[in-house]
């Protein structure tokens, strides 16, 4: 039998406690990490730990906005504490307000790429010293193909997403020396809350327009998260992985 791909690896998961971030924290568990989730939601947050601790992992949960640095630094704190050291980091945690350019409120621009973009940076400002400190630190970035086709009314979003892209290979960049990896995953549609508020027949375009037919779901995005958490990716770093069942290729 194969060793489980992150056995006593500790992973932090920002919007761990649904969605891509849950299934993202429960695959790493069901691989031998230890999982602390940071979530405004403190009833998913606490959800998604009770499910890691289930799989015999050491678990936690703290609430952060991941826009708000204080936080955040306590956030890490709390989860290097709980889970004995830190050597992965996934930046997951995302929101929509959605609006075409004319539309778009200023506030919303401003929340949207907060949370996505600066929340990225945040963490990863805050995690990286305790990733070089473990040296095999793996950071994975939840991007969008939004960042990469530009989705109608979505600006915000799309931009932030897209300022993830640059930020990932910046980081790969400044911490390679140190044994830390950081890559980023653009999905497509995939069935989470966020796009359960489109309707049927947008849906039904878009799997139309899918060469693998169908809408994706967390677990796939969860899959290669582990790949690139793993060793398995101990030579990739910088890159940008596609999970979009071929749309948009």
């Amino acid at each position: 039998m194969m060793d489980p791909l992150l056995r006593e690896r500790h992973a932090l998961v920002t919007g761990g406690g649904s969605g891509i971030g849950r299934a993202i924290a429960l695959r790493f568990a069901e691989e031998g990490a230890h999982v602390f989730i940071l979530d405004l939601n403190d009833e998913a947050a606490r959800e998604t730990a009770d499910a890691v601790a289930a799989l015999g992992r050491t678990s936690g949960w703290a609430r952060a906005d991941v826009s708000d640095a204080r936080q955040v630094a306590a956030g890490v704190e709390a989860a290097e504490a709980r889970l004995g050291g830190l050597d992965v980091l996934v930046n997951n945690a995302g929101i929509t307000r959605d609006a075409t350019i004319g539309k778009l409120a200023e506030a919303d621009w401003d929340l949207v790429l907060d949370v996505h973009l600066k929340g990225t940076f945040l963490c990863t400002q805050a995690a990286a010293p305790r990733l070089r400190a473990a040296g095999r630190g793996a950071i994975v970035n939840i991007s969008s193909i939004s960042g990469k086709i530009g989705n109608f009314g979505q600006a915000n979003y799309a931009s932030a997403k897209a300022g993830i892209v640059a930020l990932t290979k910046v980081t790969a960049r400044e911490y390679a020396r140190y044994g830390v990896r950081a890559n980023a995953i653009q999905p497509g549609l995939i069935d989470t809350a966020m796009t359960r508020v489109m309707t049927p027949e947008m849906i039904a375009q878009r799997v139309k327009d899918t060469p693998l037919g169908r809408i994706g779901k967390p677990e796939d995005i969860a899959n290669v998260a582990l790949f690139l958490a793993s060793d398995l990716a101990a030579f990739v770093t910088g890159t940008v992985i596609e999970v979009t069942g071929g749309r948009f290729m």
